[in-house]
C-alpha cells in the first residue's frame, strides 16, 4: 500500500516510518522544500517536497505520488509552550489541522485518510471519557478555545470524507517534552513545575510507539472509519504522576501552589491544564484496531524512557 505521511518529520513520523516500511508499506514522506530528510530517507521513504499550506503545490506533487492513504499528523508545535500564549503558540498548528487537512483531502481524494485528533479535549467530567463523550463546549478556557475549534474542523473533514480521526493523549517519546532531554523533563528537574490548585486534572498519555502501532493496524482495517482514542490504559491525575515523574529523576517534590496566585503566571489554560482535563478511554480502539499500548501506565513508560528500571505512582 502507498502510505503519504503529512509530518512525516516529527516525533510521530520518526517512529512511524520505520514500523510502515518494516511491514510492507511504500512510505511516502511529505516535508516541506529545504528540509532536512536526511533520516526520512535513511529510513526507506520517498520524499514529497510540499507545504501541506500552500494549496496548489501540495495538490500538484500529492496528486503525482497518488497515495492509498494520506497519514495527516500535521503540526508544528513549538518546543516549549507559555501556556498564557497557547493561541499563539499553536497559531500554525491550528491552520495545519484545519486548512492544511482540507488541501491534503483535495490533493487526495480517492485516498482514505487518518488524522490526529487529541484525546484529551473532552469536556470535563467524572471518569475516563469514550469517542462519545462530548468534546469541550462550557467554560473552555480562552487559550484553548481556537485549538480545540481547529480539532473540530480536522474531525469533521476527516470523518466526513470516510477517514479516521485518532485521539490521542500527551505524546510522550523520544523527541517529546517528557523525553530525557524534553523542555517539560528539564523543567521537572529544575523544580519549575509546581502543583497548580491540587492537580486534579487526570491525563491519558501516549507514547509515540503506540501512535505508530495504531497506524499499523488502521491500514490493515480500511472499514473502521470516525474516531478512536488512541490512549494507554490507567489515566492518572496529574497530582500522582508528576510527583512521581519528579522521583524518578532525582529532582525536588513539586511545590504546590494555590490556583488564585499561579493563575498570572501560567494563565487560564495553565489552571485548567493542571486541574479539569479528563482522561480517555481505549477500549473501542482496543477492539476494532485490535490494538494494545507498548506500555499500560505512563508510571512504566517513564520507568523504561527514563530509568530503564520499574517505577510506581505515588
Amino acid at each position: 500500500m502507498r502510505v503519504l505521511i503529512a509530518g512525516a518529520t516529527g516525533v510521530i513520523g520518526d517512529r512511524m516510518v520505520p514500523l510502515l516500511t518494516a511491514v510492507g508499506h511504500e512510505v511516502l514522506g511529505l516535508a516541506r522544500p529545504g528540509s532536512d530528510t536526511t533520516a526520512l530517507e535513511a529510513a526507506g521513504a520517498r520524499v514529497v517536497a510540499a507545504d501541506a499550506l500552500d494549496r496548489g503545490r501540495s495538490r500538484r506533487a500529492i496528486r503525482q505520488a497518488a497515495p492509498d492513504v494520506v497519514v495527516n499528523m500535521l503540526t508544528a508545535i513549538p518546543a516549549e509552550i507559555d501556556p498564557r500564549h497557547l493561541a499563539r503558540d499553536f497559531a500554525v498548528t491550528n491552520r495545519l489541522r484545519a486548512e492544511g487537512t482540507r488541501n491534503l483531502i483535495e490533493a487526495a481524494p480517492d485516498a482514505r485518510i487518518i488524522s490526529q485528533g487529541l484525546a484529551y479535549g473532552y469536556q470535563p467530567g467524572d471518569g475516563p471519557a469514550d469517542e462519545d463523550a462530548p468534546l469541550w463546549r462550557t467554560g473552555t478556557p480562552k487559550q484553548f478555545a481556537p485549538v480545540l475549534d481547529a480539532l473540530k474542523e480536522l474531525e469533521r473533514l476527516t470523518t466526513r470524507s470516510g477517514g479516521l480521526v485518532l485521539r490521542l493523549g500527551h505524546l510522550y517519546g523520544p523527541g517529546s517534552i517528557y523525553a530525557a532531554d524534553g523542555s517539560f523533563v528539564r523543567q521537572v528537574r529544575a523544580g519549575k513545575v509546581p502543583l497548580v490548585g491540587g492537580g486534579n486534572a487526570v491525563f491519558s498519555f501516549t507514547h509515540a510507539d503506540d501512535v505508530a502501532t495504531a497506524v499499523a493496524a488502521a491500514l490493515d482495517k480500511p472499514d473502521v472509519t470516525g474516531v478512536l482514542n488512541i490512549v494507554d490504559d490507567e489515566p492518572v491525575p496529574l497530582r500522582r504522576w508528576l510527583p512521581a515523574l519528579a522521583a524518578l529523576l532525582g529532582a525536588p517534590a513539586p511545590k504546590k501552589a494555590p490556583a488564585a496566585l499561579a493563575r498570572p503566571a501560567v494563565g487560564g489554560w495553565g489552571v485548567a491544564f493542571m486541574n479539569r482535563l479528563r482522561g480517555a478511554a481505549n477500549t473501542r480502539a482496543r477492539l476494532r484496531l485490535d490494538w494494545r499500548p507498548r506500555y499500560a501506565s505512563v508510571t512504566e513508560g517513564f520507568a523504561a524512557e527514563l530509568s530503564g528500571g520499574p517505577a510506581q505512582a505515588a
